[in-house]
């Protein structure tokens, strides 16, 4: 789980200004650092299916937001993958 100061740097860096918490581009970032922590856990607990369960909802969120920014805004698409490390 994210903790708010973690969660505002994301937003600091990705978003267009402070309190930017709705753009795709910011959804995306905080959705990856949560994904990455939760690869974490599920590489120590192996059996915990319910959050692998939640793993995929957000991995599905996030495929989302970012053919919606491929589509509407490829400039934004291109840096978010860049910055992130996000592969097609």
């Amino acid at each position: 789980m994210l903790t708010t100061k973690k969660k505002q740097t994301i937003v600091k860096k990705h978003g267009d200004h402070d309190k930017d918490t709705g753009s795709s581009a910011v959804q995306v970032a905080i959705l990856t650092h949560q994904i990455e922590e939760l690869t974490l856990h599920l590489k120590k607990h192996r059996k915990d299916n319910h959050s692998r369960r939640g793993l995929l909802g957000m991995v599905a969120r996030r495929r989302s937001h970012l053919k919606y920014l491929e589509k509407n805004t490829p400039k934004a698409y291109l840096k978010v993958t860049k910055e992130l490390k996000l592969k097609k």
